[in-house]
């Protein structure tokens, strides 16, 4: 994305300023866990970010296994996407109605990251990301549908201008533990601990 990232860039920004007309609509998030749980994880996150796929890939699988699936904590992804990348990758996360098969293929997003995240362009990227569509039972077609999609983009990057008017969020990943920005480590050990802090 060398040569072109600058007009990925300003082509983004530019759909982002007109989807603030859709400010009204609902946020669109993933989520995973008890609705009633006791704390509320929200990150709010790019998935072509680094920090974003280190920070899930060291956190929430013994999240899940501690607190989210014994009903103690309920995780929620915000999307945050910074480039067109990040944006198509969301839309195809928006392909998958069960929360649970979302949150199978995040996983796999933020694994393969290394692989589909970058290429000569768009459509390079895309390609790669049809790939790891089709390991979740998304056929090309429906992938293609939901890229080209304005109401998912319209509703994605209304989420993202929610989150900057709501939260003032100025860089991915941003965590909210309970409604409190975590400015800890992006280990499990101390995330553990503000966990508990609030059971």
């Amino acid at each position: 994305m060398k040569i072109k990232k600058n007009l990925l860039f300003f082509s983004f920004t530019f759909l982002l300023y007109i989807s603030s007309a859709f400010s009204s609509e609902k946020p669109v998030s993933v989520s995973l866990g008890d609705k009633n749980a006791k704390v509320t994880i929200k990150v709010f996150s790019s998935l072509t970010c680094p920090h974003c796929a280190n920070f899930h890939k060291k956190i929430f699988k013994e999240l899940n296994n501690d607190f989210i699936s014994t009903k103690i904590a309920r995780f929620e992804h915000h999307a945050f996407p910074l480039d067109l990348a990040a944006l198509n990758a969301e839309k195809v996360l928006s392909c998958l109605k069960s929360e649970e098969k979302k949150i199978s293929l995040l996983n796999e997003i933020y694994e393969k990251q290394d692989f589909w995240a970058s290429g000569a362009d768009i459509n390079s990227i895309n390609s790669k990301l049809f790939k790891i569509g089709k390991n979740h039972g998304l056929k090309d077609d429906i992938i293609q549908k939901c890229i080209s999609d304005e109401q998912i983009e319209n509703k994605i990057l209304n989420e993202r201008i929610m989150a900057s008017k709501i939260y003032s969020i100025e860089s991915t990943p941003t965590i909210f533990i309970n409604e409190k920005k975590y400015e800890g480590k992006h280990n499990y050990k101390e995330f553990k601990k503000e966990i508990e802090k609030r059971l």
